[in-house]
C-alpha cells in the first residue's frame, strides 16, 4: 500500500483566505484540516481544525476550559464570529513546523510515521512539486485497521 492508492483530492486555502471560508470547507466537507498553499498551488503548511477553533476560543479558556462554563451561549457566539476578519495566516504558527509532506510513492508506515511526527491529521502528496492530493488520518487508519 502506498500514498498513491490512499490519496483524497480536498480542497486548498491560501494564507489570505479568510477564517469564516476555511472553517466552511472544514464544517461542509467534515474535513480535519487544509493544505494551505502559495499562489502556485506548493503547499506551505496544513491547517488543522483545531487552529481554526484556536482564534476563536479565548486564551483564558484554552488555559482552564472549566471557565469556559461561565460564559453564556450569546457571548460564545460573539466569540466565534469575531474571527470574521481574519485569514488563515493568523491560524498558522508564528514558526513554521515541519510541512507533512511525501511522495507518492511512500508507504503506509511512511505516511503514519510523518502523521505522527508532524501531529497533522493529513499529508500533502505532492508528485514533481504539484500537490496532487492528501492523505487524510481516517483514510490511513480504514486501510491500516481491519474491520
Amino acid at each position: 500500500m502506498r500514498a498513491r492508492d490512499l490519496i483524497t483530492d480536498l480542497p486548498t486555502v491560501t494564507p489570505d483566505t479568510s477564517i469564516a471560508a476555511a472553517a466552511r470547507l472544514l464544517a461542509r466537507q467534515r474535513l480535519p484540516g487544509l493544505i494551505v498553499v502559495d499562489e502556485q498551488g506548493r503547499p506551505l503548511s496544513v491547517l488543522p481544525g483545531t487552529q481554526v477553533l484556536r482564534l476563536a476560543v479565548p486564551d483564558y479558556c484554552q488555559e482552564d476550559p472549566a471557565l469556559a462554563r461561565v460564559v453564556d451561549e450569546e457571548h460564545a457566539d460573539r466569540f466565534l464570529r469575531s474571527v470574521a476578519g481574519r485569514t488563515v495566516r493568523d491560524a498558522l504558527p508564528p514558526r513554521p513546523r515541519e510541512l507533512p509532506l511525501t511522495d507518492p510513492g511512500a508507504t503506509l508506515l511512511e505516511v503514519a510515521a510523518l502523521m505522527a511526527r508532524t501531529r497533522s491529521p493529513l499529508v500533502a502528496v505532492v508528485d514533481d512539486g504539484v500537490l496532487i492530493g492528501a492523505v487524510t488520518l481516517q483514510a490511513l487508519l480504514e486501510r491500516a485497521v481491519p474491520a
